[in-house]
């Protein structure tokens, strides 16, 4: 009889569920994501400036959101300008009120 994976038992609306939590589970990242949502968009160098953390963590904590898919970037050198993906953080808004109910 075959094994089953860990992956056969979970929907896939709890391993999204659990991989947006995952990413906001540091109070930067939140940060981050409100700051987002409060602008269309944002620059690494505007954000540094308005978060008490150096560049290189900023970046760190950037790219676990946009691996989790809640943000998304557009690089220009030397520039490169973040937003939400509106279509993730509509998902993990829901995603989070289906299990907060």
């Amino acid at each position: 009889m075959p094994r089953l994976k860990q992956s056969d038992y979970f929907s896939k609306e709890q391993e999204q569920t659990a991989r947006f939590t995952k990413a906001m589970g540091h109070p930067v990242r939140i940060a981050i994501l409100q700051l987002l949502d409060s602008r269309a968009c944002c620059y690494h160098g505007d954000m540094a400036e308005e978060l008490p953390i150096a560049k290189s963590t900023l970046s760190q904590h950037l790219n676990e959101l946009k691996d989790a898919g809640l943000i998304q970037g557009n690089i220009t050198p030397p520039t490169v300008k973040y937003c939400i993906n509106r279509t993730n953080w509509i998902l993990a808004r829901k995603l989070l009120n289906d299990l907060l109910k």
